[in-house]
C-alpha cells in the first residue's frame, strides 16, 4: 500500500511511510523484515532463559544484560505490528491514541536502554576499579534499586510532552515520515503551540541520552587509566576484554541515534526512502545485534547457549 497524494485520512487517524517507490517489492522486503523480528524476539527470549536457567550467571553483570534484552524485546514489539503491517499490506493506518502510545514506548524503551548501559558502564567500572568491593557495592538490592530508578526516569519524564500530544490539533497533510510513530513526526504535522513540547524534548534528550553518553565515557576513561596501572599484560588485556560486548553494544545504541539525527537535521535533500531506512536502523539494529554480541563475546552465556542446543538436539535423538 502506497501513501498516494489522493488518500483520505480521518481526523483520528495517521498514514504511516513505507518505503517510497518501492511498494511493488513489499512482498519481497517482507521476508528480511520478518525474519530481523523473529531474530530479535528470539534472540532476546534466548539471552533471558539463559540467563534465567543458569545459577552461575545469576550475578550483576548479566542481571543488567538481562534488563538490556528485556528492553530490546519490547522494543522489537512495540513496532511489529505497523512496520510488518506495512509490509504485509495489512493496514498503513494508524489511529491517534495508538500513535501515542507507540510513541509512549519508542521513546521511553530507548531512554531506557541508554540508562541500562550506563549501568553497565558502572557495573565495569566497579568490577574493574574496586574489585574487591564489587559484590558489597552491587548487592541484588541495590540493582533492583538501579533498575527501578531506570524506568521511572525512562517513562515518567516523557509522560507530560507525550500526554500533550493527545490535544494538539494536526491541520496538516497526516503522512509521518516513518513506518512507526515518533515524537518530533507528531510535532511536525501540529497546528497547535509546540513550544513546550520542543523544549522539554530537547533537555530530555540532554539530561538522559547526551548525559548518559557523557558519563559512559568518564566511566571507560577511569576503567583505562585503571587497567594500565596493571603491571601484568595478560592481566591488563583479561580486563579489557571484559569491557569489549559492552563497548560494541555502545556503538550500536548511539551510532544509529547520531545518523538518525544527521538524516533528520541535514537531510532534507535526500530521498525518503533514506530517512525511512535509518529509522528502522535505529528500531531494529541494537535488538538485533546486542544478543549476538553478548552470545559471541561473552564466554558464559556462549558456553551456556552451546549446552543448551546440544541438549535440546539429544533429546530429540
Amino acid at each position: 500500500m502506497s501513501v498516494r497524494p489522493g488518500s483520505k485520512v480521518s481526523n483520528s487517524t495517521f498514514l504511516l511511510t513505507g518505503f517510497p517507490g518501492l511498494e511493488q517489492h513489499y512482498p519481497w522486503l517482507s521476508i528480511p523484515f520478518s525474519c530481523i523480528y523473529a531474530m530479535v524476539l528470539s534472540g532476546n527470549c534466548l539471552v533471558l532463559h539463559v540467563i534465567r536457567t543458569e545459577p552461575s550467571l545469576h550475578e550483576p553483570m548479566f542481571y543488567f544484560l538481562a534488563m538490556l534484552a528485556l528492553t530490546d524485546l519490547c522494543m522489537g514489539l512495540s513496532t511489529a505490528h505497523t512496520v510488518l503491517g506495512i509490509l504485509w499490506g495489512l493496514s498503513q493506518e494508524i489511529g491517534l491514541d495508538a500513535c501515542i502510545a507507540q510513541t509512549f514506548f519508542v521513546h521511553g524503551l530507548s531512554c531506557m536502554e541508554s540508562g541500562v548501559l550506563l549501568a553497565m558502564a558502572f557495573d565495569r567500572f566497579t568490577a574493574i576499579c574496586n574489585p574487591l568491593r564489587y559484590t558489597s557495592i552491587l548487592t541484588n538490592t541495590r540493582i533492583i534499586h538501579i533498575g527501578m530508578v531506570i524506568l521511572g526516569r525512562s517513562f515518567l519524564l516523557i509522560t507530560a510532552p507525550i500526554v500533550r500530544l493527545k490535544f494538539f490539533h494536526y491541520c496538516r497533510r497526516r503522512v509521518l515520515s516513518h513506518s512507526f510513530c515518533l515524537h518530533q513526526d507528531l510535532l511536525r504535522l501540529a497546528c497547535s503551540d509546540i513550544r513546550f513540547n520542543s523544549l522539554y524534548a530537547l533537555a530530555l534528550v540532554i539530561c538522559t541520552l547526551l548525559l548518559d553518553s557523557v558519563l559512559i565515557f568518564i566511566s571507560y576513561t577511569l576503567i583505562l587509566h585503571s587497567v594500565l596501572t596493571i603491571a601484568s599484560r595478560e592481566e591488563r588485556l583479561k580486563s579489557l576484554k571484559t569491557c569489549v560486548s559492552h563497548t560494541c553494544a555502545v556503538l550500536v545504541f548511539y551510532i544509529p541515534i547520531i545518523g538518525l539525527t544527521m538524516v533528520h537535521r541535514f537531510g532534507k535533500h535526500l530521498s525518503p526512502v533514506v530517512h525511512v531506512l535509518m529509522g528502522n536502523i535505529y528500531i531494529l539494529f541494537p535488538p538485533l545485534m546486542n544478543p549476538i554480541i553478548y552470545s559471541i563475546k561473552t564466554q558464559q552465556i556462549r558456553n551456556r547457549i552451546q549446552r543448551w542446543f546440544i541438549k535440546q538436539r539429544s533429546s530429540r535423538g
